[in-house]
């Protein structure tokens, strides 16, 4: 992993985007999964799905380049604009930061780890000799990595009312008990209540980030947005929908969004 990291972002990104179109190309299953969920969002073409898969495979192509650096060195690679929105909030409280499989999510927890310390939320693989490797990528200097159990979530509590940050991807699908239905690009998604829980303590300050990938070798730009709402299943849904259509391509749609976990309840 650390001599791939050490290759060229460019290369590392071209590499990736070849991949993500063979595996499309290649897996009936994923392209069809692919496909219908753009079309969920309205976004059916088959030049939507190429670009969907090419981007996807980006997104694998340059993690070896960001897992390799200290956050401070990868911030070095990213812009942000929205500086003034983080730093509100720094000033306010704790801050929960919500990032759906967009772009580069793997770039905005360890972009604030170069200002202040985050915990970040991961759901361990199933596949135990990848869990080493999950670990190691999330877990970096001032960024902590917790599993998603419950002495993940006391972390993350205990992180909030020290005033620190925790960071979490809403749209990742919860388990049973630990969500509820609600509609996302027009069809029932189980959605996590994790985030409206963390934000009830006192002084969150609930941040969106997204990490839009840039071309070539550029690096990233991160756009920050206050969710002054109570973030509900249905509000982070109609938020989360709303910055994938500011960049469709970048959306992780070979995602199973739509999978019912057991026992999750009658869709409504």
């Amino acid at each position: 992993m650390r001599l791939l990291g050490a290759l060229p972002l460019r290369l590392l990104r071209a590499v990736g985007a070849a991949l993500g179109v063979a595996v499309c190309l290649l897996s009936p299953g994923y392209r069809r999964k692919l496909r219908a969920n753009l079309r969920t969002a309205g976004y059916g073409s088959a030049a939507d799905a190429w670009r969907a898969a090419a981007e996807a495979g980006r997104m694998v192509g340059e993690l070896p380049f960001v897992w390799r650096r200290e956050p401070a060195e990868l911030a070095r690679h990213v812009v942000c604009d929205d500086l003034p929105v983080l730093e509100a909030a720094e000033a306010a409280g704790g801050i929960v930061f919500l990032t759906p499989h967009l772009g580069a999510f793997e770039v905005t927890a360890r972009f604030y780890a170069s200002r202040a310390p985050i915990t970040v939320l991961y759901r361990p693989p199933r596949k135990a000799w990848l869990r080493p490797l999950v670990e190691f990528s999330r877990a970096t200097g001032s960024m902590r990595a917790v599993p998603a159990t419950f002495a993940g979530v006391r972390a993350m509590l205990r992180a909030l009312r020290a005033g620190e940050a925790v960071g979490l991807l809403p749209d990742q699908v919860p388990g049973t008990g630990e969500g509820r239905w609600a509609p996302f690009f027009g069809r029932p998604a189980w959605t996590m209540t994790l985030p409206q829980r963390l934000a009830e303590q006192p002084g969150a300050q609930v941040v969106l980030v997204v990490g839009e990938r840039l071309p070539g070798a550029s690096g990233w730009r991160l756009h920050l947005e206050r969710m002054d709402e109570t973030p509900t299943p249905e509000a982070l849904n109609a938020r989360m929908e709303a910055l994938i259509r500011r960049f469709p391509t970048q959306y992780l749609w070979g995602y199973n969004r739509y999978k019912r976990p057991a026992a999750a309840g009658p869709q409504r």
